[in-house]
């Protein structure tokens, strides 16, 4: 395939019958042997992957047997893989993880906002607490981190710097599945504090489409990448929440389709029946662009093993066009997906 420059057309917003908005930006579909099944843009140039990329920081934990020397249960597996909207349930499952790990919510180095799932900060504030790191995103990835340090004697103070013992070890399977280097060169401090290393997004979609098949992983570390798989697939709401588009996906599919949102845009998915990776770049970082592109992928390069019934047709449908309301619940236009695949 002819390497292509630029970005490409993802998605348009229209109000009554016109093109209000388009959103340009990359995408990619590869298979489990690196080869490049569909593009959109330049896909070689690298991209800070952000969040999409918790489940493969979550294999050392489970591949490690830490996970099982813990006690972790499915939904705190799923958690260490979540961009989480800070609800209660998400929140819990944090605290216990750290109690599994000898340790409470002072050890979490992420930050504190408010849950980012509104009614849930609402009712906080409504019951004059205030928001903990527990309700930061990525309080489940830091959790499981710190869980990894605790089952291997290391100290886990400072765990989200590069040159701690966990973070490099976590750093090793990310350019391992991924087959890039990750060192200073391209790292960049993410919005919890750790870093995120740039890499191109057909390397980010092959890495899933590994992560998805298990092809290319020794033995323990395709089971880790299946049981964490499993994990999600049982536990949808704990990898984001209420009305979120990964939630709403997997809760679906389950085991056939594994998808995970990242911050500006970024997307990523693997069919692990196909042995297909997908990642998406939307270049103005509009994660609404993400969604509908991704949905229109999934169905065609899915097909119908991944749509089985008119319930699987009908929830990619819906995300792949998704219809946009004001304030009075007036249909005034939607957002659909405007690839040429």
């Amino acid at each position: 395939m002819t390497a292509q420059t630029g970005s490409g057309l993802l998605a348009e917003v229209t109000r009554g019958s016109q093109v209000e908005s388009r959103h340009l930006g990359r995408a990619v579909v590869v298979d489990a042997d690196g080869a490049v099944v569909w593009s959109c843009g330049d896909v070689e140039t690298p991209v800070f992957p952000r969040s999409t990329v918790k489940s493969l920081l979550a294999i050392e934990l489970v591949e490690s047997g830490a996970a099982d020397r813990l006690g972790l249960t499915a939904d705190a597996l799923a958690l260490a893989c979540a961009s989480h909207g800070g609800e209660e349930p998400h929140a819990k499952v944090a605290a216990v993880m750290l109690a599994a790990a000898g340790r409470d919510v002072g050890a979490l180095e992420c930050g504190t906002h408010w849950p980012t799932y509104e009614p849930a900060a609402r009712a906080l504030a409504a019951a004059h607490q205030a928001a903990c790191p527990l309700h930061n995103n990525c309080s489940g990835k830091h959790a499981g981190l710190i869980c990894l340090a605790c089952d291997q004697g290391v100290d886990p103070t400072g765990y989200i710097n590069p040159s701690h013992e966990i973070q490099r070890r976590v750093t090793d399977v990310l350019a391992a599945v991924t087959g890039t280097p990750h060192t200073d060169a391209n790292r960049g401090t993410d919005g919890c504090s750790m870093p995120t290393y740039a890499v191109p997004l057909r390397a980010l979609a092959h890495g899933f489409a590994r992560f998805g098949s298990g092809v290319g992983l020794s033995a323990g570390r395709a089971a880790a990448t299946k049981r964490l798989r499993e994990a999600v697939a049982t536990n949808p709401f704990m990898v984001a929440g209420t009305g979120r588009y990964d939630t709403t996906v997997m809760n679906n599919f389950e085991t056939r389709a594994f998808v995970k949102m990242g911050a500006e845009g970024v997307m990523i998915a693997a069919l692990p029946e196909q042995g297909l990776g997908f990642a998406i770049k939307a270049d103005d970082g509009a994660n609404r662009a993400a969604e509908v592109a991704m949905s229109a992928l999934l169905r065609h390069f899915g097909g119908e093993a991944l749509c089985r019934t008119p319930q699987d047709h009908a929830v990619l449908t819906d995300t792949a066009t998704q219809t946009l309301r004001n304030w009075q619940g007036v249909t005034v236009g939607e957002i659909r997906a405007a690839l040429t695949i």
